[in-house]
């Protein structure tokens, strides 16, 4: 009988057939356990992509009245305020450049240049940042409860104007008149002050101010002449304008990212800030008229001191005489004390109360400030005509307060962790941190003590 030539197969046992399919489980369940892993992976990957490009950029860094500050905006801005940080240091440095020989200029220089590093901080530039948005934020919110607008027409002659580019002709600047204030003073008070002083108006104690006596009161005009060229300039032309615009913009899109978009709201930011300002102030009746007290001090360390320097005066002494020997404001103890004619909120608040308390030619008990211990005289209490620049001060002033008040009466939430996501480009050039370096260290080295010499040396 012949064999067979395919061998036979054996049969398979309960045992056998258990086991196999206990084995299939086993790699299907690896298999789906396998694949779950994949999928958590791929979606913490996917999940983390889409928050850093989508989620992230969009979370409000700051809540003002319910309206945000997104991450992306805030990114952006900081970006923009580091390059003009940075662009100043660079511009500071090529100045410095003309100065070599001169190694105190180069060393007010260098100050100012690492003075800017150091508002390159994130905490700094952040933070100026963050307020420098939320005030913006704030007026755009007035403005529309004022139904303030601001045009693209506007903002298109806002970058034309910054860029020199004028389509109706450059403006000429017209003569003015500067009123200088000017006083007609009493027997009393020509009694008090020196014959010959000098009128100016000044802002604070350090600041010396004297007063000339007129015999009426004037108003001298001062006319501010016109300059104006003697070469006629090459045509800026429209096309000339585009082409400069254009580099401007890809400039910054290339640099760090900020569009055109992003430059127009700069613009259009502050054309608001001069519209809502404008606003404000008219409803506030700011006024060019002020009310100012002339008065001169003498200040000294203690209040027995002060004792006595109005012991001296009420037998007699000279003020002029007391404030040269015994005052230690040197800025004006050489002119009697005098302090010129200010206004309310120049002065510390203890030094201004007494002044404008008294009356002409009336002498203060010892007046104590941070300063020391002062002696007061006023020579003067009047309504006084602001200068153009004084003016425009007293509006600063005038609009900063109001934009202070609105921040308190707002609902404004800040996020915490923004300090975070300050970005820290773009930076100062290698080449300039390390002169900064180098500079430093050579001031920094003759302060420095010598090591000791050894035995063989």
């Amino acid at each position: 009988m012949a064999k067979s030539t395919q061998e036979r197969q054996p049969i398979p046992t309960k045992k056998h057939m258990a086991r196999l399919e206990r084995e299939q489980r086993q790699r299907r369940i690896i298999i789906i356990a396998t694949s779950a892993v994949v999928i958590v992976v791929v979606s913490l990957i996917a999940y983390g992509i889409i928050s850093e490009v989508y989620l992230k950029p969009r979370q409000p860094v700051a809540v003002v009245n319910e309206d945000e500050i997104s991450t992306q905006d805030f990114q952006s801005m900081v970006r923009f305020n580091r390059q003009q940080l940075v662009d100043n240091a660079l511009n500071t440095f090529q100045f410095m450049q003309m100065f070599q020989d001169s190694p105190e200029t180069q060393v007010s220089f260098v100050n100012q240049i690492s003075q800017i590093q150091s508002q390159l901080s994130p905490s700094l530039v952040g933070q100026q940042t963050l307020d420098q948005m939320v005030d913006d934020l704030l007026i755009r919110q007035e403005a529309q409860r004022r139904n303030i607008t601001v045009s693209d027409d506007e903002v298109d002659q806002a970058f034309q104007e910054a860029l020199g580019y004028f389509p109706e002709g450059i403006p000429t600047p017209t003569p003015t008149l500067v009123s200088l204030p000017t006083s007609t003073l009493s027997a009393l008070q020509k009694t008090l002050v020196p014959p010959t002083p000098t009128l100016t108006a000044t802002s604070s104690p350090t600041v010396t101010a004297t007063l000339a006596p007129t015999a009426t009161a004037t108003e001298i005009p001062t006319i501010t002449p016109t300059s104006l060229p003697t070469l006629t300039p090459t045509a800026y032309t429209f096309e000339a304008y585009q082409e400069q615009y254009q580099e401007i913009v890809t400039n910054f899109e290339e640099s760090i990212n900020f569009s055109e978009n992003e430059l127009r709201a700069i613009l259009e930011s502050q054309l608001y800030i001069q519209k809502v300002q404008d606003s404000v102030l008219q409803e506030l009746d700011t006024s060019p008229v002020e009310e100012q007290v002339w008065a001169r001090h003498i200040l000294v360390e203690d209040e027995p001191t002060a004792d006595l320097v109005i012991n001296r005066l009420e037998h007699g002494e000279s003020f002029c005489d007391l404030a040269s020997e015994l005052s230690s404001d040197t800025s004006n103890k050489d002119r009697c004390g005098d302090l010129g004619w200010f206004g309310r909120g120049v002065m510390v608040p203890g030094f201004e109360n007494a002044a404008f308390l008294l009356e002409i030619g009336e002498t203060s008990n010892p007046v104590e400030t941070q300063f020391g211990w002062h002696v007061i005289q006023k020579l003067g209490h009047e309504e006084r005509t602001l200068s153009d620049a004084e003016y425009q001060g007293l509006k600063d002033q005038s609009f900063s307060a109001w934009l202070t008040d609105l921040r308190e009466t707002s609902v404004i939430e800040i996020n915490d962790n923004w300090i975070l996501i300050v970005p820290e480009e773009p930076d100062l050039p290698l080449e300039l941190q390390s002169f900064l370096y180098q500079f430093q260290q050579q001031q920094l080295q003759p302060t420095l003590p010598l090591p000791e010499p050894t035995q063989s040396e």
